[in-house]
Formats: structure tokens, C-alpha cells, sequence
């Protein structure tokens, strides 16, 4: 399912995610508290099956999920690794298995830890500094099952 990044409804969802509630984001958008009710529901919505037909297309059993938080935490089957489906606002929906990288060799090293210093932002989450996306998402992971 097609996640609309660049739609109203979207950016209520991403603003709630950030910790506004909803009469402050009717305000800023000069509309009714309950039109922002509405998208917000409908959001949820979209962003619980989006998570789910992720974990289905991959092979993903579900164990948590959070639809305001847009997390859906599982196990992977064909890799037995733990797995988290994510949905951020820059770089749509993302699907991470847990692993031991070797990072330093990896081309998608800079891509990598972009990401995740991007989500972490998103999220409001502090990390510790480091140069290893794998420490990194564990650290980012472990941080995320505490909000779901």
C-alpha cells in the first residue's frame, strides 16, 4: 500500500508523531480539531496495513506494532533475525533486520547511518555517538520497543 508522504494527512500524522496534539495542529492548518481527528484516523489506518502487508511481503511474523509511532516490531523467518518496519518521513517505509554487519566494508555504509541518524531525529531520540550503524540501530531499536 502507497504511503502519501507529501499529503495533509501525512504531515497531521507526522506532526502528532512529533508530539503535537491534535488542536494545535487544526490551528496551524486553520482547520476544525475533528477534520484533524478524522485524518488522523484514517492515517492510522493506512500506516497499520502498509506495516503489516511490509511484514507479510517479507516474511516478517509481527510481535509488536505501534500505528502513531509507524513501528512494527517482528521476526523474520527466512533469516531468523528480530526485524523492525518503520516508516519514516524522509525516507519512506524501511525495513531493518538485526545483524552483525561489517560495516566499515559495506557501500551502503553512508546510506546506512544516514538513515538512522535521520529516524532517530524524527523519532526525538538521543543515541550515543558512534561511527557503526549496527551499534547504532541496536542502540535506535532497543530505544523504539520502549515507545511501542
Amino acid at each position: 500500500m502507497f504511503l502519501p508522504l507529501n499529503e495533509r494527512q501525512f504531515e497531521f500524522w507526522r506532526l502528532r508523531r512529533c508530539g503535537i496534539i491534535s488542536i494545535d495542529i487544526a490551528r496551524l492548518f486553520n482547520i476544525s480539531k475533528q477534520a484533524v481527528s478524522k485524518a488522523l484516523l484514517t492515517m492510522d489506518e493506512r500506516i497499520e496495513k502498509t506495516l503489516i502487508e511490509m511484514a507479510r511481503a517479507n516474511q516478517i511474523e509481527m510481535e509488536k506494532i505501534n500505528t502513531e509511532r509507524g513501528i512494527l516490531f517482528g521476526h523474520s523467518v527466512p533469516f531468523n533475525a528480530s526485524a523492525i518496519i518503520f516508516v519514516s518521513a524522509k525516507h519512506g517505509m524501511q525495513v531493518w533486520y538485526e545483524h552483525e554487519g561489517n560495516c566499515g566494508a559495506c557501500t551502503r555504509y553512508t546510506r546506512c547511518i544516514g538513515l538512522l541518524w535521520d529516524f532517530a531525529d524524527e523519532m526525538k531520540l538521543k543515541l550515543e555517538k558512534t561511527d557503526d550503524p549496527t551499534k547504532l540501530a541496536e542502540g535506535l531499536f532497543d530505544k523504539l520497543r520502549g515507545l511501542a
